[in-house]
């Protein structure tokens, strides 16, 4: 079968139609990629030539109320990758092998802290030296790996503080759903606790952007001369009302017992000191925690993570006696001569004893005397006589049961039970009145934290006037003005001005009466007041409480403590307290020579 062959002009023909159809195919796709794909084919050309680096503001230091560092920044290095980059390449695998760090592990940060393919996701955080120097000398082995010039919390870790100071941490996903993202972004560090977290906003400042150019072989040239950033903007400074030298001791009078200690002004709220025993470092949550020393955390049966003065919640015994001695006298139900069936050491109630700290029995005694030797039996009395609503009435306007609205997140309410209380709890008429003679002596279901106790007895010093407690004293901004920040009145105690006389007459009485309960922890020159307690722990021995304040006269300063399975409250938290008072008395030269008068406070 023969074939026709094609001639020359037919085949010149056929070949100009398809060069042609070539040549247009060509020229419609560079019309289309110039025309409609321009914007996006220029994008993705510029995210190779220019990497968008994040600059990260200076964040705010923190000073104590006389200029003193409390958190400081020292210098580090981040390490990120830039995802589009190290995708086809085996950057990840060295620097598992360099940041002994698992492949697994860097990919999970990876895609934790991810903003953009082009964009450096953090994978480590205070980098040693060795490493970046590595990174440095060898950058062609790492393509895609930026290091920067960071910084990292420094936490005076003497004073004990991390209860208030908190912490930093990288953003959580959580968290970046509730924050406003046009401020915060994966891989940001952010305030967890304490008031890192409260005042994260004016800490942290505004970061700024830079645009680096980068060589075809991954190389960095340096930041494009054409393309300027945005400077970032420094974190304000905090100067809080803490007093490094009160911090300070009160840390070490907690000695090795679990506890709290808090130290205010009464006449405007400030925290002096706050502490939490025991504690852990707040530096050791600045970089990424390692498995092993968290799991240990968690296992401590001390709970070293609970915030004792926010978040823990005690009966506070006998230092309540002040309140219910109070509403009684608001009452009516009792003036200052007031006498109740004589105190044997028990107080019989149906078929029950209810029993006296003092076994002996201190006889029958008027309400002065009562709060100086701590007398159970007479509260026990007063309790039942005022009734389970007027108790509940009266310790909620006194501030239990309520948050302080301190300036640090994660406070407990504390607990004054009612008669739903009882209902829900304990069942409907599953309880009796019985209940009030417990709560009388601020025992039973009755909760307070430490810093709800100290905010109340600031009233009891203070002419009923409470104010909130508070951390912050001023705010200095990035051109160093300063905005200084007064205390806020909170609420009165429902007491009279009478009624707060003869209350703080007992409380003087328990320092200096020949049978104070705290006469021995008295100061010599300075009249002082305050209230000795033992809670009743089913746990252990039982948690010692004190709560003072100097001069009482003239009341600077309020201090509680509180000692778990320490024991009497005379025995331990009291000389606690005494130290404290002790050495904000001497540093303001407080201390005189002039004794309690004959028959103050009794």
């Amino acid at each position: 079968m023969s074939s026709r062959r094609l001639s020359l002009p037919q085949r010149f023909l056929i070949g100009s139609i398809f060069c042609s159809l070539f040549l247009a195919l060509l020229l419609g796709r560079m019309f289309y990629l110039q025309t409609f794909r321009h914007q996006n084919l220029y994008t993705q050309s510029e995210n190779n030539r220019i990497r968008i680096q994040p600059v990260v503001p200076k964040r705010g230091l923190v000073f104590d109320r006389e200029g003193r560092l409390l958190i400081d920044n020292r210098a580090a290095y981040s390490l990120a990758v830039v995802p589009a980059e190290v995708s086809r390449t085996p950057t990840l695998e060295r620097l598992s092998a360099l940041l002994e760090i698992s492949e697994e592990s860097l990919n999970r940060r990876i895609r934790r802290n991810l903003t953009g393919r082009f964009q450096p996701a953090v994978i480590k955080r205070d980098v040693g030296f060795d490493k970046v120097a590595v990174l440095e000398e060898q950058n062609e082995l790492y393509p895609g790996a930026v290091y920067s010039k960071d910084e990292v919390r420094k936490y005076t870790e003497e004073l004990g503080g991390e209860c208030f100071t908190g912490y930093v941490g990288e953003i959580s996903s959580e968290e970046m759903k509730k924050l406003d993202i046009s401020i915060y972004r994966a891989g940001t560090m952010i305030g967890k606790s304490g008031i890192e977290k409260f005042y994260d906003r004016e800490l942290r400042g505004l970061e700024g952007t830079e645009y680096i150019e980068i060589a075809a072989s991954g190389q960095l040239l340096g930041v494009l001369a054409d393309q300027p950033g945005v400077a970032a903007e420094t974190g304000s400074d905090l100067i809080l009302t803490i007093d490094r030298d009160i911090q300070k001791v009160a840390t070490e009078a907690l000695g090795d017992f679990c506890g709290a200690a808090v130290v205010m002004d009464p006449r405007n709220g400030e925290i002096l000191a706050m502490a939490s025993s025991p504690a852990n470092d707040a530096n050791i949550f600045s970089g990424v925690i390692p498995d092993s020393l968290w799991r240990s955390i968690l296992a401590d049966t001390n709970n070293p993570l609970l915030n004792r003065p926010l978040d823990g919640q005690y009966p506070p015994a006998s230092t309540y006696k002040l309140l219910v001695a109070g509403a009684g006298l608001e009452l009516g139900l009792i003036d200052r001569h007031t006498m109740f069936s004589g105190c044997t050491g028990a107080y019989q109630f149906g078929i029950r004893a209810f029993h006296c700290w003092d076994l002996g029995g201190h006889g029958r005694l008027p309400l002065i005397p009562s709060i100086e030797r701590s007398c159970d039996v007479y509260f026990y009395q007063l309790a039942y006589k005022m009734g389970l609503a007027d108790y509940h009435r009266f310790s909620t306007a006194c501030g239990f049961g309520h948050k302080t609205g301190v300036d640090l997140p994660q406070e407990a309410l504390g607990n004054v039970p009612d008669k739903d209380w009882y209902d829900r709890h304990i069942g409907l008429r599953q309880w009796t009145l019985a209940v009030l003679l417990n709560l009388g002596i601020g025992q039973g279901e009755v909760l307070s934290t430490p810093l709800q106790l100290t905010q109340f007895y600031c009233g009891l010093a203070n002419h009923g006037q409470v104010f909130k407690p508070h951390l912050l004293k001023s705010i200095v901004g990035p051109d160093g003005r300063e905005t200084s920040k007064g205390g806020e009145l909170a609420f009165s105690l429902p007491f009279s001005e009478a009624t707060l006389q003869i209350l703080k007459e007992g409380l003087v009485a328990v320092m200096h009466g020949e049978q104070g309960t705290a006469r021995g922890s008295k100061i010599d020159g300075v009249l002082m007041a305050g209230k000795t307690g033992t809670a009743q722990n089913p746990h252990g021995l039982e948690h010692s409480l004190f709560v003072g304040f100097a001069p009482a006269d003239n009341p600077e300063i309020v201090a509680c403590v509180i000692m778990e399975n320490a024991g009497h409250g005379s025995d331990w938290a009291a000389p606690a307290v005494r130290k404290i008072i002790k050495t904000y008395l001497e540093k303001h030269n407080l201390i005189g020579d002039r004794l309690p008068l004959a028959g103050e406070g009794r």
